[in-house]
């Protein structure tokens, strides 16, 4: 069972202090990562992809330094998805997805049998075997983030980190990720942002940031997370826990985050 660790972390990006002290570990289930905007939540993800050095703290994977790392047995750990990865190369989705082995073939390698059924499971799994030889720019944004959440999923790697997953999908499609990731955190390392609250009370934990630093990382139904969630959005929402999967209510205020408060 492997886990990803962040260690008093802190990241800079240029003069600004991003993240301040982040001390979290992540074993298998899925977390989702919440926060106002400009809280670092997708700074996070790509400090815990090595995508960002630290300023300082460190991050361990299976209690080994990531930094220690060379890039492919890093990619072969973690699979990764950006809110803003690139789809506009002229492939096909099969393609696309097949691009999920690169970590375990190399970039000249032949696909193998056990490639070729990941690729096959990953386009199931995202429901777009169906359009398979189609090419990326003749999709709909919701058809693209499938794809490249199934290219993801191709890797196969035990820890899986996915900034705003949801990104484009229907309603239809975003209760069948949110179901996928739950089947996948039996058994992988999930971590996703998410600015839906309501979609991110689905996981089985929360981390909330907020300026850089986490003010809860709890169960989705700890009511010490709740007030802390509530507290963060300026009492904004409230968080109603008398269901199955708690509840987002939102709390009419005379003022928004729009007006001028001079005015």
């Amino acid at each position: 069972m492997s886990t990803i660790r962040a260690n008093q972390l802190n990241v800079r990006l240029g003069d600004s202090a991003v993240l301040r002290d982040v001390d979290a570990q992540f074993g298998v289930g899925w977390t989702a990562v919440v926060g106002p905007n400009g809280a670092g939540k997708s700074t996070l993800l790509r400090a815990l992809a090595g995508l960002l050095p630290a300023a300082t703290g460190s991050i361990e994977i299976d209690s080994v330094p990531l930094s220690t790392l060379s890039a492919p047995q890093r990619a072969q750990k973690i699979a990764w998805l950006s809110q803003l990865s690139p789809a506009d190369a002229d492939l096909t989705v099969r393609e696309t997805v097949a691009l999920g082995r690169l970590p375990h073939i190399g970039l000249f390698g032949a696909m193998r049998a056990e490639d070729e059924a990941a690729v096959e499971l990953a386009m199931r799994q995202m429901a777009c075997s169906a359009w398979q030889d189609r090419r990326l720019p003749q999709l709909s944004g919701g058809e693209r983030q499938r794809v490249l959440l199934a290219r993801a999923l191709a890797t196969q790697a035990p820890v899986l980190l996915l900034d705003e997953p949801t990104t484009h999908l229907d309603p239809p499609h975003q209760v069948g990720l949110i179901g996928l990731l739950r089947e996948l955190a039996e058994h992988c390392v999930v971590v996703s942002v998410l600015h839906d609250l309501s979609l991110a009370l689905h996981a089985d934990r929360l981390l909330l940031l907020d300026a850089g630093r986490v003010q809860a990382h709890a169960s989705s139904r700890s009511p010490e997370l709740h007030q802390a969630l509530s507290a963060v959005f300026g009492g904004s929402i409230r968080v109603d826990d008398a269901h199955e999967v708690p509840r987002i209510d939102l709390v009419h205020e005379p003022r928004t985050p729009f007006q001028d408060p001079q005015a």
